[in-house]
């Protein structure tokens, strides 16, 4: 596997240029305690670097990188452009973004650029060759960061004539526009290519979420996606004429449904992102998101941030338990990281992040809690070395995760309006969690041959060569399991005519005749083929057998007797079909016959509330044992006797984890 980086980068966001330089000195010191080897700087200092148009100040920028250059920090260098100097906001009002209520913005806030506006290219374009003209040679600078959690729409004059010729591209004609937009609806046939307007709240918008017309919208999804990966490209690209070889990144954000990760992935050395769950966020849903960040290139990936105790900016910001931390940080190793960053090493004195935490806090002292738990990690990576570097997931389970249908489900007027994409996904991916089965989040054009099972929950938008790339997996032994809400659209949102799950129907067995909703408070009864009940809710398929043969049926409503589970063979595979929403219990009986019928292996065969999760490379199996669970677990058996790579103990029959406790464990490989 690809290893971009000779150690463990541990560090974090470093904003010295907030802080008289006698600061410095003492943060180095601090910071060498800790173990911190590096520094993400320059984030948002373009305003320092560029205080007028056509006057550029390194001086400071300078002793900076010579600083951390000195103390043998590795620098993760930023080029600054998430947030515009005011300067330019102020002579060139266009590159402000004009918002979904259609008004434009004065200069404030950050990722305030209309990613279209040719002014902010030029200008960010050139800070960024700048900046690797000047450092790009440094040896400590060791990876690019590119502007900042990049995100958010524009609805400007230059985004709308930017979206038409994107759309001529597309399309080439408008005959083929109209249909796939279904433009007869309604009368909205165009016959120019000036006639076509934003999706705003102006015109198409229904809400802040909602839409009369899914095809427009969905392009234009797209259409702001691919227009802010071309800023991506366009300040990559001026680095490169530079420095053809350091490692070049930006910070993603997990399950951020604004962009396409998958396509963003495939213009990136390697995918980073920032890690904040909320205080009762559950721990599959976090273990997801980093599968989703390895799944984007089926490689490591960087943390670029994490807190190391408080957030400030949910809307409650409990502090990180003693332990908590740390075990958070070899979750993410687990499944995948090769670096773990934080947000952000000296707390600021001033505006909205004054209470976002920090390694040093305001107190300004290395006597505090979270110091102490940062240096402890700090000591244990330092002993890891470049062991793990490069180390590999390997599952025999794949999710797929596609942007096209995030959006796609979600803007979908009908049946509910709580059926949202990445809850379902989790509902299926925390079975394999808390059976410590590996998965990969996979996107829909993926080497399917790789798994034995594949999972397609809502699989709502079925775009051409994805049903039948399935068909294949599933002839040749593969097994799949999908449900309520797939097969139903194309690409532009049409419905696939035929019946329900339209190009999945051959391979499922059953065709859906109508889709009921089940409102909040309510709820359906299920019986499975040995008698045992369960609820379920949110939407009720209703289905006629066409092959497949009945797991469980309906129990209750007008439809009771219809079939609510089903599997399908197909070839040498199996095809399960789920057709409403089941609760936990009841999907675990579905997912366990899953798992046996394509002989899926777990990690470990013991039942546990532990997570129990594992890399592999050429200096071994890790397995790494953390309790997320609350209260105190027992070791599963066949860890005793092993020695603890952490702190190099044997450890013993009948040890028990306390809560956020981890264990590291290394055999060899196979």
């Amino acid at each position: 596997m690809s290893k971009p980086f000779k150690r463990i980068l541990y560090g974090g966001d470093y904003n010295p240029n907030q802080w008289p330089k006698e600061v410095w000195d003492e943060d180095m010191r601090m910071f060498k305690d800790a173990r911190i080897n590096s520094a993400t700087v320059n984030v948002f200092s373009w305003a320092k670097i560029q205080p007028a148009e056509e006057v550029y100040d390194f001086s400071e920028l300078d002793e900076i990188i010579d600083t951390l250059s000195r103390e043998n920090f590795s620098v993760i260098l930023a080029t600054a452009t998430g947030a515009m100097p005011a300067w330019l906001v102020k002579r060139y009002p266009e590159v402000s973004r004009v918002d979904y209520e259609g008004r434009r913005h004065k200069f404030g806030q950050r990722h305030n650029a209309c990613p279209n506006s040719p002014v902010f290219q030029k200008y960010a374009g050139r800070l960024a060759e700048k900046l690797a003209e000047r450092y790009g040679n440094n040896p400590h600078v060791v990876c690019w960061h590119i502007s900042n959690e990049y995100g958010g729409e524009c609805y400007c004059e230059n985004c709308e004539k930017a979206f038409r010729v994107w759309l001529r591209r597309k399309y080439a004609t408008l005959e083929a526009l109209n249909k796939a937009w279904n433009l007869e609806f309604w009368g909205h046939t165009v016959y120019d290519w000036d006639e076509i307007v934003l999706p705003n709240a102006l015109s198409e918008g229904i809400g802040l979420h909602g839409t009369a017309f899914a095809g427009i919208s969905i392009d234009y999804r797209r259409f702001m996606s691919d227009s802010l990966l071309e800023n991506y490209k366009m300040e990559r690209d001026a680095i490169r004429r530079f420095d053809p070889d350091t490692t070049i990144t930006t910070n993603l954000m997990g399950t951020y449904k604004g962009l396409d990760y998958f396509k963003w992935a495939k213009e990136m050395d390697v995918v980073s992102w920032d890690n904040y769950p909320a205080y009762n966020t559950p721990w599959s849903v976090t273990a997801m998101r980093h599968d989703l960040m390895r799944g984007l290139k089926a490689a490591p990936f960087m943390l670029m941030e994490q807190t190391p105790s408080q957030q400030n900016w949910q809307p409650y910001n409990s502090l990180k338990k003693p332990g908590q931390m740390r075990a958070q940080s070899y979750q993410t190793i687990a499944h995948g990281a090769d670096t773990i960053g934080f947000f952000q090493l000296r707390r600021s004195v001033g505006g909205c992040e004054k209470f976002h935490g920090a390694v040093i806090s305001h107190a300004g002292t290395e006597n505090t809690r979270v110091f102490r738990e940062v240096t402890q990690l700090g000591k244990e990576l330092e002993s890891l070395g470049d062991t793990l570097l490069g180390a590999e997931n390997r599952s025999q389970v794949g999710i797929i995760f596609d942007w096209d249908n995030y959006w796609a489900l979600e803007y979908t007027s009908g049946p509910t309006q709580d059926l949202t994409y990445v809850e379902q996904l989790d509902a299926y991916y925390r079975y394999f969690y808390e059976h410590h089965i590996s998965v990969d989040m996979i996107p829909t054009d993926a080497d399917f041959s790789k798994y034995k099972a594949v999972v397609a929950p809502v699989l709502y938008m079925v775009k051409e060569g994805v049903a039948e790339a399935l068909e294949r997996f599933v002839q040749q032994g593969g097994t799949l399991i999908t449900g309520f809400m797939s097969g139903i659209v194309d690409e532009s949102d049409n419905v696939h005519l035929g019946g329900y799950p339209g190009p999945l129907r051959r391979m499922c067995g059953i065709w859906a005749e109508e889709i009921d909703a089940i409102a909040p408070g309510q709820h359906n009864l299920v019986r499975f083929n040995d008698g045992r009940e369960y609820t379920c809710d949110l939407v009720c398929d209703i289905l006629h057998l066409e092959g497949a043969q009945p797991l469980a049926h309906y129990a209750s409503d007008f439809y009771a007797g219809s079939p609510a589970v089903t599997v399908n063979t197909f070839g040498q595979g199996k095809v399960y079909y789920v057709a409403t929403r089941l609760e936990p219990d009841a999907l675990d009986i579905v997912l366990d016959g899953l798992t046996e019928a394509a002989g899926v292996q777990p990690v470990i065969r013991e039942k546990t509330a532990l997570e129990v999760t594992q890399r592999v490379n050429e200096n071994g199996v890790f397995t790494f044992v953390l309790n997320f669970s609350g209260v105190d677990q027992p070791l599963p058996a066949e860890f005793a006797g092993q020695r603890d790579m952490l702190t190099g103990s044997v450890i013993g029959e009948g040890t028990v984890l306390k809560p956020y406790d981890v264990y590291l464990f290394c055999r060899k490989a196979d």
